[in-house]
């Protein structure tokens, strides 16, 4: 069965670069270790997601839309994979911006500022040179893919948008016409009605929000 927009596959990638096939990305942790990329923090293995809905590259999803089960190698442009390079977004900070914060740049120092990340490229006297373009902006990609399964399972596609899109641990169970879901936190009640319509959206299922009994809550004391 051809892969078609708002389907869930569950898929293993690598991403390289094309001119030198550094590795950038993977769901390997083989490869991952060789390539001194590894985190503790990280998962690896497969992983799900919605296709047309940018949990990954857009580019790379386009490319995966009437394709079957199996290996791919997918070359992406530089315009479809990271975008090109902005002059603009190269700019010059005064170094006391950093060293007022007990920062000390250096070439090479990713940094945020005001909510914006960029790589320091340059410093020079009192001036900064931060890049805030993407650190592949203006590189061609390549990625190996593996998709392995086409999600059908409606409980399965519910725990996919829930962890997938909000990164939320759940327990769904299915009663009656409706999956019950219940989360290991408290979950914001202006949020309930956000989750339920992206899961309706995309999984095609109703949602009900239950209370986490095992959460502490504050008592009353006693007199």
């Amino acid at each position: 069965m051809a892969i078609q927009e708002k389907d869930f596959v569950e898929l293993t990638y690598t991403g390289t670069l094309t001119e030198t096939g550094q590795v950038f990305d993977t769901t390997d942790k083989n490869i991952a270790e060789e390539h001194h990329l590894h985190s503790k923090n990280a998962q690896y293995g497969p992983v799900t997601i919605c296709i047309g809905q940018g949990q990954m590259l857009k580019g790379l999803e386009a490319e995966l839309i009437g394709k079957e089960l199996g290996e791919y190698t997918i070359k992406l442009p530089t315009e479809k994979a990271f975008g090109k390079k902005n002059a603009k977004l190269v700019v010059m900070i005064p170094t006391s911006k950093f060293t007022a914060q007990k920062i000390k740049p250096v070439p090479g120092l990713q940094v945020n500022i005001d909510g914006a990340v960029g790589t320091i490229k340059m410093v020079s006297g009192g001036r900064t040179i931060v890049d805030f373009n993407h650190p592949l902006a203006g590189k061609d990609v390549t990625y190996k893919v593996n998709v392995t399964r086409l999600l059908t399972d409606d409980k399965e596609k519910t725990e996919a948008v829930l962890q997938g899109f909000f990164g939320l641990d759940v327990t769904v169970e299915k009663k009656d016409d409706k999956f019950h879901v219940t989360f290991p936190q408290a979950i914001p009640e202006q949020l309930h009605k956000v989750l339920k319509e992206k899961v309706k959206e995309l999984a095609g299922t109703d949602i009900q929000i239950e209370e986490n009994k095992g959460l502490n809550k504050t008592e009353t004391p006693k007199e």
